[in-house]
């Protein structure tokens, strides 16, 4: 039956944006020209180019973690708790005051639709500085001894995928307990780190607390290995991941890593059909499938798999493809042309080693970076698309008898991040959970977060946590 109902394009207004031509570091307070050379930010959606952003020499980031250190030394880890969590609650409320422009800017500059920065992302940022900022007089009462101590100047590198809502999950816990940062945002999203620069401005953060030095892996390397470094944090790929812990093996340093995925989604016999299609799209099409966490498998108990995959594809037709900024969108712009060739190079592969190809008709836009929704079938677990990450919007499905069976499945990845299990009994819930070899396991439900939540996975998907208590052991001395 033809689709009774069309929607009007609903553009969000990019006139509340206002983007400079040129961008410098944000060190000790202060907006400072880049010794390193620059580098250009382009939208997804259209290849424009966005702005110029300073790229930070191994000079610049030393001066960088020299203010945070002097920062550190006189005045943030001096603080009392109390006064440090009313500079996180005032940061919490300015970034909820600007949250439509910086929902804009997210998706201009990272290709995703503005439903997902404006109802997701955003509300996001602001509970994790907020609920940190309810922990910063309280760390005596976090189990981590009666008066624990900061660690000193934290370096964080965050990815393009999330880019306000990493910052949030990596400087909000850090200042709480008292640390001071240097934060490098990935080098094709960087401007709302910039923005959030200006949000410590505006917040009367004192200078040398955050810190922003833009770039790219150059300048990443140079803040993990700088001997005045006292904890680095790093959310990326696998292979960067590997890099860090060589780089800062052997020394003081503390570290956290939150890598790659190859999560797998469950779906039982018993689960409600219509329900678990809803969780599936969400677990693979939320962001265009550019999410560490994403359920880029799909085990289906082989009595369902016909009855699902009919529903999927059905549902798969419905979802629109185009401009980040209409607030009808629901897949985006891929974010760079390096990741929509690496998304190509593996769906190529997927139908070479014989896996079957399914998109719903879709006509993509003519410029930007894009890449239709996708499903393959008759999947073998040898299959490259089975067992590397893929990172974009495609779905491998495989096929499960029993539930030792979907268990073998699940954990037969080097990966361990995230999974999902879709079931109406509790005990199958709790049983099967158990046995994953995964950080965190959703039940009927994907991709959900909450800032008292901890998050993080082990294996090839890295260590440590964040989120919750939890995510505040990273940053003290214990």
């Amino acid at each position: 039956m033809a689709n009774l109902f069309e929607y009007a394009p609903a553009p969000e207004s990019r006139a509340i944006v206002k983007i400079n031509p040129s961008y410098d570091l944000f060190i000790g307070g202060e907006f400072v020209p880049a010794t390193g050379g620059a580098l250009k930010s382009v939208n997804p959606a259209t290849e424009e180019v966005l702005a110029e952003f300073g790229v930070a020499s191994e000079a610049d980031v030393d001066r960088a973690v020299a203010a945070a250190r002097t920062a550190y030394d006189r005045i943030w880890s001096q603080m009392p708790g109390s006064e440090r969590a009313k500079y996180l609650f005032r940061i919490a409320r300015i970034i909820q005051e600007r949250s439509r422009e910086l929902a804009v800017l997210e998706s201009i500059d990272n290709g995703k639709p503005i439903r997902e920065t404006r109802d997701v992302d955003l509300p996001l940022v602001a509970a994790h500085f907020f609920h940190y900022a309810g922990w910063a007089d309280k760390l005596s009462y976090a189990g981590y001894g009666p008066d624990p101590k900061p660690l000193g100047v934290a370096a964080q590198v965050i990815p393009w995928n999330f880019p306000l809502l990493m910052l949030a999950w990596k400087i909000a816990p850090a200042l709480a307990c008292g640390n001071t940062v240097v934060l490098k945002p990935a080098e094709t999203t960087p401007l709302t780190a910039l923005a959030f620069a200006e949000i410590c401005r505006q917040a009367d953060l004192a200078p040398g607390v955050v810190n922003i030095v833009t770039g790219a892996g150059e300048t990443g390397a140079a803040l993990v290995g700088h001997p005045d470094v006292d904890k680095v944090a790093f959310t990326g790929s696998t292979e960067v991941g590997r890099g860090i812990a060589r780089a800062v093996a052997g020394s003081r340093k503390k570290v956290t890593l939150e890598l790659g995925g190859k999560a797998a989604n469950i779906v039982f016999d018993d689960a409600p059909i219509d329900q678990a299609v809803e969780g599936v799209i969400d677990s693979i099409f939320f962001n265009q499938g550019q999410v560490c966490c994403a359920g880029s498998r799909l085990l289906v108990q082989e009595s369902i798999e016909p009855e699902l995959m009919d529903a999927l594809r059905r549902r798969m037709e419905t979802l629109r493809v185009g401009d980040p900024l209409d607030k009808n969108t629901d897949v985006g712009a891929i974010n760079s042309a390096a990741q929509l060739a690496k998304i190509t190079e593996l769906t190529e592969a997927g139908e070479a080693e014989g896996a079957e190809r399914w998109s719903p008709a879709c006509e993509l836009p003519s410029t930007g970076y894009w890449f239709a929704p996708t499903v393959f079938t008759n999947v073998s677990a040898t299959h490259r698309i089975a067992r590397e990450e893929i990172f974009g919007p495609v779905l491998s499905v495989l096929t499960f008898r029993t539930p030792e069976e979907a268990v073998a499945k699940a954990n037969n990845t080097p990966y361990g991040l995230s999974a999902g299990i879709w079931t109406e009994k509790g005990s199958r819930m709790l049983a099967i959970a158990k046995k994953l070899r995964a950080g965190v396991v959703w039940a009927n439900t994907f991709n959900k977060f909450d800032p008292s939540s901890p998050f993080g996975g082990y294996r090839e998907s890295g260590y440590g946590r964040e989120g919750g208590a939890h995510g505040l052991e990273a940053y003290l001395d214990v």
